[in-house]
């Protein structure tokens, strides 16, 4: 996460959106200026979660109340 945050700038930011999944909002946030399409470039790195749940990127969005962007779990 803290690589998405800092290509970013923001730790949190609370926004509205038409986009019906996750990879809709990627999309939009890819648009919307060059720090998100750097910070999206290569989502194969990125892991999704939908109201602490993990989820796919082509989860619908309705209902959901929060959303959180971080790269793949490790360890043992």
């Amino acid at each position: 996460f803290a690589w998405i945050r800092e290509r970013i700038g923001l730790a949190r930011e609370q926004l509205k959106t038409d986009a019906a999944t996750v990879a809709e909002l990627v999309e939009e946030l890819r648009a919307r200026e060059d720090r998100y399409a750097v910070a999206f470039k290569d989502i194969s790195a990125v892991r999704v979660a939908l109201d602490q749940e993990l989820a796919e990127f082509s989860a619908p969005l309705e209902g959901v109340r929060e959303g959180a962007f971080f790269p793949p779990m490790t360890g043992g």
